[in-house]
């Protein structure tokens, strides 16, 4: 442990936590259940009528599909441009030089008394 360390804290190799805890299984299973339930609605759903759906539909569901691709893998681009162009940097504070008038902070105006 460094010598410097703020009291009760451990500043030495990261403890791994562990990953069997039954809050993490229990979760899983909720998903995982979640994922079957909605599989199995769309599954019915889609089947159980005999209507079709026109081709306007599927040209329509197709067009929708690309549209979120295409956003998707734009909002990406930008992502990763940016966090290589430096545009994620953290903001800096640029202080403005003092003037050197010794008015009470009011600066000249080029204006004559």
């Amino acid at each position: 442990m460094q010598e410097n360390a703020p009291e009760g804290r451990k500043t030495g190799p990261a403890s791994n936590p562990p990953r069997n805890r039954i809050g993490t299984w229990i979760v899983l299973t909720v998903l995982v259940l979640l994922l079957v339930a909605a599989a199995a609605i769309g599954y019915f759903g889609w089947t159980s009528t005999d209507t079709s759906v026109p081709i306007s539909g599927y040209i329509a569901m197709a067009f929708g599909v690309i549209f979120s691709l295409a956003v998707g893998i734009g909002l990406m681009a930008l992502l990763f441009y940016s966090s290589r162009a430096g545009y994620d940097e953290p903001a800096v504070l640029i202080q403005e030089p003092e003037d050197e008038h010794d008015d009470g902070g009011k600066q000249d105006l080029g204006k004559t008394p």
